[in-house]
């Protein structure tokens, strides 16, 4: 058979019905997500919290996901639990009421690790929905999944300006009609992923992944996994100090409200769920490293600027620098488990724990030096991680791009 014919036969393969399910949902478990940080603002002022805890709100709930998703992307690769997937919204629902509810700063934290737990089950089973759905066209199938997550969590600082600000804290109860519609989505997710012949898809990826591969040795792979793990690092923790600490940064520099200084939050993070979306065509096209390289490494000419930006161009530098820099990660994701073929929740597990954990540890820390110092001071130090994109360069060129 030729490579076209095989390569079509790949393509019609693709579920589309299944991808954009996921992804809707992957919509709806963000935004519910990202009401925890659109409520900060209301927060810091209603029960007077330092910056030190506003970071430790996003830390708590970042690191609980951080540590349960490998675990549970582990145990989904030895035994698939399809109805696990409804099970994660539920505890995404618990956290939504409690955090509605919430009195005080510890009934917070409590919220905000439910909802932290949520993730850990959804990520990484969602992604492997995501895999075995995709067919040919992997970049494209992670892509359509994450863009539901960007854009769920682009919607954070709308819901801040139209929602919390009128009616406060309790308005978070609404979010609990997203909840129920997730679950029933996800009950049909996992009916079709139960339906599935998992062990030889992961015997088709063995093999594929072999010949991507081209042979690397067990160290190599390992080398190459790290610097992965290293560029989502500085992906992730320049993300939490925007998505943490942007809004501060308009409203001290330029003295907008509360409700103007999130729209302009709102085009970071909408700008990065289109990036999203074009990340992985561009990279089934154009080869994993290259695309991986030039999102994260192309992001600093518009970082670095930005803390020094007059407030119309802080809008123009922030949509730019959200749009390169958030093709990266659904391209890592496939990367990595194509290096490791046959742990595909794992990799998930893994890759998706790391970014949570990674962005919670920033927030907490990058809030204690804010403390510190000054939001102004954060915003100058972190506009140099995205230059770390360089090490995007070390990694094996995939087989695509080497021929």
């Amino acid at each position: 058979m030729s490579n076209t014919s095989s390569k079509q036969m790949a393509a019609a393969s693709t579920v589309f019905p299944i991808l954009f399910a996921i992804s809707i949902v992957h919509l709806l478990n963000d935004t519910m997500q990202s009401t925890v940080s659109a409520l900060f603002p209301i927060l810091k002022d209603s029960l007077n919290l330092s910056y030190k805890q506003i970071g430790f709100i996003a830390f708590a709930m970042n690191i609980t996901a951080s540590l349960l998703q490998p675990a549970v992307g582990l145990y989904a690769d030895r035994k698939p639990r399809p109805y696990i997937l409804p099970a994660g919204v539920v505890f995404t629902l618990i956290g939504v009421v409690l955090l509605a509810i919430a009195p005080n700063f510890a009934v917070i934290l409590l919220a905000v690790t439910t909802m932290g737990i949520g993730s850990a089950i959804f990520h990484p089973e969602s992604s492997r929905v995501a895999y075995l759905a995709a067919g040919g066209k992997r970049g494209l199938a992670q892509s359509i999944f994450q863009v539901g997550g960007n854009i769920g969590s682009s919607l954070g600082p709308i819901m801040t300006a139209v929602l919390f600000v009128p009616l406060g804290q309790f308005g978070v109860m609404w979010f609990v009609i997203a909840a129920v519609i997730a679950i029933a989505l996800q009950y049909r997710v996992a009916g079709w992923y139960s339906r599935q012949s998992v062990a030889p898809r992961r015997a088709a990826s063995r093999g594929s992944s072999v010949e991507r591969g081209d042979g690397l040795s067990r160290n190599r792979v390992a080398a190459a996994i790290a610097i992965l793990i290293f560029l989502v690092f500085s992906k992730h923790v320049y993300m939490s100090s925007i998505t943490s600490f942007f809004s501060f940064h308009l409203i001290e520099k330029f003295g907008v409200s509360v409700e103007r200084a999130q729209l302009f939050l709102f085009v970071f993070l909408a700008a990065s769920a289109i990036g999203t979306f074009f990340g992985g065509p561009l990279a089934d096209r154009f080869g994993r490293r290259n695309i991986i390289w030039l999102s994260i490494f192309g992001t600093a000419p518009f970082s670095i600027l930005l803390p020094y930006a007059d407030l119309f161009w802080s809008g123009v530098l922030c949509a730019c620098a959200g749009f390169v820099l958030s093709s990266a990660f659904s391209i890592i994701v496939v990367y990595a488990q194509e290096l490791l073929p046959g742990k595909v929740g794992l990799v998930s597990g893994l890759f998706f724990g790391f970014a949570f954990g990674i962005g919670g540890l920033g927030s907490a820390v990058l809030g204690s030096i804010a403390d510190a110092t000054s939001i102004a001071f954060i915003m100058k130090l972190c506009a140099y991680l995205p230059l770390l994109g360089v090490f995007a360069v070390l990694l094996p060129k995939d087989r695509r791009t080497a021929a």
